[in-house]
Parts: C-alpha cells; sequence; structure tokens
C-alpha cells in the first residue's frame, strides 16, 4: 500500500537572504515527494528557518520556535526542525533549552534537507547537523518561491569576507562565494519566462560580487548580460556595499532602462572614530564621498541606506554627526538599528557601552528626522507622473502598487485612488496626487 505523503510546512524568518534559502528547501522537499502545505497546524514536518543576526531577531525567532512546539505538545505535528543561522550560532544551546525541537540544521545543510529528514526518522538520537557553510544553490536547484508571481528575489553569492567589529554574519554564513554569471543569467532567464517582471539581486555584499572567483567576474558583468534578459522590466541592486562602485557600473545603472535607479547601500555610521572602531573600511570623508558620486552619476536615484545607533564609544558628538549626516545627504530610504552586544564579534569586548534607554532615544530621533526628509521628498512627487508596478491590494482592499524607487518588503506603497482593469504584476502611469511620510497616493492614468 502506498504511503501517504509527509506534508511540510516552512516559516522564514529574517531577510531575503534566508527567504532564498527557505524556498530551496521548499523545492527540494517537493521534488522529493513531500507535500507543502501554508498552515503549520495542518503539517507533519515544520521548518522554522531562524535569523540570528541581532537580539530582536534572535527573539522573535525564539518566540517562533517555543509557539510552534505547542502543535507537539497537542500531538498535531511530528517533527520540528530549527534551520538557519540561530541553529549554525547556537545549537547545542538551544537543544538544551528546546528539548522539544527534534533537528538543528544550519545554514550550509539547506542541500541535505531530505536526506537528514530521513536520516532522522532511522535515528533519532542525533540532533545536530551543523558544518562549516560552504553551498552556493544555483540554476539547476529546485525552488519553490514563495514571493508574488511577478517578483523574485535571486541570491548571486553567499558569505561576507568583512570583519565589521559587530557583525556575525562571516561565523554564520562562511565566506563569500559567487555563483558564475551563467549561473544566474541561466535563472533569471527561467523567471523570467515563468513570468516574473522584476528581479531583486542580493547577497551579504552586492558588489564583491565574483571578485573571489578570480576569472574577471563583476558585477558591472553580470548587470550587462542580465539587461539582455527578455521580458525582464526591473533589476534592482539590494545590498551593495561602498566597495568597488566604479564608474562603468554607475554608468551601466544610469543608462539601462531596465536596472532600476535603486541602490541600498549599508554605510551604518560617518564618524571617523566610530567607523574605525566599526572596522568598516571608509574614513567618514569616504563615505560623503560615495554619496555625491552615486547622486552626481545616477539620475533620478533612489538611495537607501542601513546607520547604527548605540555602538559602544560613540558620544553625543559622534551621534550629532550621524544626524548631521542625515540632514545633509537626504537619503529616500533609511534604515536604523540598535547595536546589540553579540558574542564571538570584537565590538562585544569594547568598553563604553550604551544603554538601552539611550540606544532608544537615538534611535527616534534619527527615524524622526527621516520621516520628516521622506514627507517632503515624497510631497515634491507631487503632480509627477511614475510608472508604477500593481502589487495587488492591502488589508483593507485598497489598490498599492510600487515605483522603481520601493523596494519589495522594506520601502513604502503607492495607494490608487481609481479602480483599473489591472492586475498583480502589470504596469500602469500613475499621477502622484498626495504624499504621506513613507507612502504616496496616487490615481491610475493610463496602462
Amino acid at each position: 500500500m502506498k504511503q501517504p505523503k509527509q506534508k511540510f510546512s516552512i516559516i522564514s524568518l529574517g531577510c531575503a537572504r534566508n527567504l532564498v534559502d527557505s524556498e530551496v528547501m521548499s523545492g527540494m522537499l517537493q521534488r522529493d515527494h513531500y507535500e507543502m502545505v501554508q498552515e503549520p497546524a495542518d503539517a507533519d514536518v515544520v521548518l522554522i528557518n531562524t535569523c540570528g543576526f541581532i537580539d530582536a531577531a534572535k527573539a522573535e525567532s525564539i518566540d517562533t520556535i517555543v509557539d510552534i512546539s505547542r502543535l507537539k505538545q497537542e500531538g498535531t505535528l511530528r517533527k520540528l526542525v530549527v534551520a538557519g543561522c540561530l541553529s549554525q550560532r547556537y545549537p547545542h544551546e538551544l537543544a538544551t533549552e528546546l528539548p522539544e525541537v527534534d533537528l538543528f540544521i544550519g545554514t550550509g545543510e539547506i542541500p541535505r534537507i531530505v536526506n537528514i529528514l530521513e536520516e532522522h526518522e532511522r535515528n533519532q538520537s542525533r540532533r545536530h547537523y551543523v558544518g562549516i557553510p560552504e553551498y552556493l544553490y544555483d540554476h539547476v536547484t529546485p525552488r519553490l518561491r514563495s514571493t508574488p508571481s511577478y517578483t523574485a528575489f535571486l541570491k548571486v553569492s553567499e558569505g561576507c569576507d568583512h570583519k565589521c567589529a559587530f557583525c556575525i554574519i562571516p561565523k554564520l554564513r562562511g565566506p563569500h562565494r559567487s555563483r558564475s554569471i551563467e549561473s544566474v543569467v541561466k535563472e533569471a532567464t527561467m523567471l523570467a519566462q515563468s513570468g516574473v517582471k522584476e528581479i531583486n539581486l542580493i547577497a551579504q555584499d552586492l558588489t564583491a560580487y565574483g571578485r573571489d572567483r578570480k576569472d574577471g567576474t563583476t558585477l558591472y558583468g553580470l548587470l550587462n548580460e542580465l539587461v539582455h534578459v527578455p521580458d525582464l522590466v526591473w533589476i534592482r541592486l539590494l545590498y551593495a556595499y561602498p566597495n568597488f562602485l566604479d564608474s562603468p557600473l554607475l554608468e551601466l545603472i544610469d543608462k539601462s532602462e531596465k536596472i532600476c535607479k535603486y541602490i541600498d547601500i549599508p554605510f551604518q555610521h560617518v564618524s571617523a572614530g566610530i567607523l574605525r572602531s566599526m572596522r568598516r573600511g571608509k574614513s567618514g570623508s569616504a563615505v560623503q564621498a560615495t554619496v555625491e558620486k552615486l547622486r552626481e552619476s545616477i539620475s533620478g536615484l533612489t538611495l537607501r541606506t542601513s546607520l547604527m545607533v548605540g555602538f559602544p564609544g560613540k558620544t553625543e558628538e559622534d551621534f550629532q554627526a550621524l544626524l548631521d549626516f542625515v540632514e545633509k545627504t537626504r537619503f529616500e530610504r533609511v534604515g536604523v538599528f540598535k547595536y546589540s552586544i553579540e558574542e564571538g564579534t570584537a565590538a562585544a569586548s569594547l568598553a563604553d557601552h550604551v544603554d538601552e534607554e539611550e540606544k532608544e532615544r537615538r534611535w527616534q530621533e534619527v527615524m524622526d528626522l527621516q520621516a520628516s526628509i521622506s514627507r517632503v521628498k515624497n510631497e515634491a512627487l507631487i503632480g509627477s507622473i511614475q510608472r508604477v508596478m500593481i502589487d495587488g491590494t492591502d488589508e483593507t482592499g485598497q489598490l498599492i502598487g510600487r515605483t522603481q524607487g520601493h523596494a519589495p518588503e522594506v520601502d513604502g506603497v503607492v495607494y490608487l485612488q481609481n479602480p483599473a482593469r489591472l492586475k498583480s504584476g502589470d504596469f500602469g502611469e500613475v499621477k502622484i496626487t498626495e504624499a504621506l511620510e513613507y507612502d504616496l497616493i496616487g490615481k491610475i492614468q493610463h496602462v
């Protein structure tokens, strides 16, 4: 008698890079005759792909594990698997604290997910599968995408070689390793053929793409091939470090109709002393020069950055320099993180840690400043015509979309006032009529 398929559900936490890992695990499980279900309560196996980057992310991961473990107590769940960065970082500590979890799988074990589950069926005494991360998926790897049909994340490399004092990512993800241009272009072509119109290129360090291969592979070379993929409309660059932003690359971004005039570049700070302590490899003047070069080189650029408040040793003078930088630079998008002590990083041993109340004050001050800047920039768009990709409706039923200056999930949206015969993934010309702090409101003119 044929055994019924085991049902699985995946909960993906953290960044888009983690999401791609979850999609790959889903693809591999489905290929090997597992059946995917949306609700964990309906699954035989639940995988939680965790984030272990900062305190807030770790707390969310633990809360999710505890919440899902109740399904085991109720007897509806056979196997609970914790994968990803948290497992990579704390496999033995988690096993002690969370006996209800059956398996802990590291970031490098993704391609073995099916074999690990089968092996655990035979020998349930082993709970850890955590090694040195070396894995990198390619265009032939099964992948079951969870994003809308018209947009996708495409991971071009994995790992990181930077030595930032606050960051644990190199220990969680391993050294930087890049896919070939051929592999990325083949995947992009398959995605476009399946209906994807927007590709968001992701990596721990996008601008370092290809350098590890030592065969002439660069981000410029990759983009120069991707712009020729038929049916792709938008190509967006996410997580681009300041390194290797040379003039040919910026000129290509500026001139290409397919490459979004959007760069996400994590500066973290501008104070020279803090940047040295962070081991960022850029001086404050170099940060300013990079911004000026980007603005001058790419017409209509939407510039997004990540900033950190509360790093050890940061004085009020350093914080004021950060505020002045935000005020002067007037980024279109800013993400602000509060520093958290991460064991195993160089910053953990620094003196003069900032207390939580002060971190909160500084975070709020930067956020308030950026909100006012964002509103002014949005108000400047009133009356303009913007090309908008339809994203469906929000939870209230309001039709929404995004310009090329809005990355999925992390930025605002355009609320569309008038109904139109458009479906998700379609494009329309929209006249902006109102502006909010982070969102726009407009009317569809024509498609």
